[in-house]
């Protein structure tokens, strides 16, 4: 090969194939085994490849969320319920402890804790629930026994029965609205 001439230069004989497979045993090679090899040249060894960690980002809160809709420490969100955009769900929703309507939403609510309507979210239909933040679009009866919320780009449409009150500059209801017997009463011990 490299200043040797052409009739100095000889094929591999058995004895040169047995050394480079013995050799080859020693380190790992990846060329292929019927791969004509120099008996004095030596092979760099392979070299380690750190693997990555597993990527936990699906796992951690959404940066998008608002702070209020985020749990509390001692809670867990097991019955947590997401419609995401550009879905739509139709039916009767159970014992869901928080409801999150980034999508389309037509169903009767019962047994929830807290429903979160983000601004791209349309709900239509009736829930009776613990707590409410609106930011999007909510058409038929809300009754919500704690906090109602109605962010800026939020609105209400329809009968709706609340605890306590809040309505950002820019937040519509639009419809019948009454405050719940027992927030009165507790109000007025207050």
């Amino acid at each position: 090969m490299f200043g040797k001439k052409k009739d100095e230069m000889s094929t591999p004989t058995n004895a040169d194939t047995t050394t480079a497979t013995s050799s080859a045993d020693q380190s790992k090679s990846y060329l292929r085994q019927d791969a004509p090899s120099s008996p004095g040249v030596s092979r760099p060894a392979a070299p380690e490849i750190a693997r990555r960690p597993p990527d936990l980002s699906a796992f951690t809160q959404r940066r998008d969320q608002p702070s209020s809709s985020a749990p509390r420490a001692g809670e867990t969100d097991h019955k947590k319920l997401i419609v995401g955009r550009e879905i739509i769900l139709n039916g009767e929703i159970r014992t869901c402890d928080f409801l999150v309507v980034e999508g389309r939403v037509e169903a009767v609510l019962n047994d929830c804790r807290q429903i979160d309507i983000a601004s791209s979210g349309q709900f239509k239909g009736s829930a009776d629930i613990e707590s409410a933040d609106i930011s999007g679009r909510f058409d038929g009866d809300l009754t919500v026994h704690g906090r109602l919320t109605v962010r800026a780009t939020g609105r209400v449409f329809g009968k709706v029965k609340y605890g306590q009150l809040e309505v950002e500059r820019g937040g519509i209801i639009s419809g019948t609205v009454e405050s719940l017997p027992e927030a009165s009463a507790s109000e007025a011990a207050a």
